[in-house]
């Protein structure tokens, strides 16, 4: 039955879990180590995507380690994150603006 819990666990460690899975979203959206625009993981050209998060992390005053470094690192908790449900054309878009990052800080 839906909205019972299941054989030995408590109500309580049903709604603890199911917002345990959200803490994503919400880093994402709350990081204090950037300033993100709007869908910028959504974007067609990995290239788009590389310049933003660039541009981002130079113009971040809260991050905590140099600019690439912060820029690579969101990327990669995006990708992480979205795990099994991101779609294979996004997940290559995605590793390919790793790339196109690592060129434009000079790291390639």
């Amino acid at each position: 039955m839906r909205g019972t819990p299941a054989q030995g666990q408590s109500q309580e460690r049903i709604v603890a879990r199911k917002s345990a899975r959200r803490w994503s979203a919400r880093v994402t959206k709350e990081s204090d180590a950037l300033d993100l625009k709007t869908r910028v993981f959504t974007q067609k050209d990995p290239k788009r995507i590389a310049t933003s998060l660039k541009r981002s992390a130079q113009k971040s005053k809260r991050r905590k380690s140099d600019p690439y470094r912060s820029a690579m690192s969101m990327l990669s908790f995006y990708i992480n994150r979205a795990g099994k449900n991101l779609p294979a054309a996004q997940r290559k878009r995605l590793e390919r603006a790793k790339d196109e990052l690592r060129k434009q800080f000079g790291r390639a």
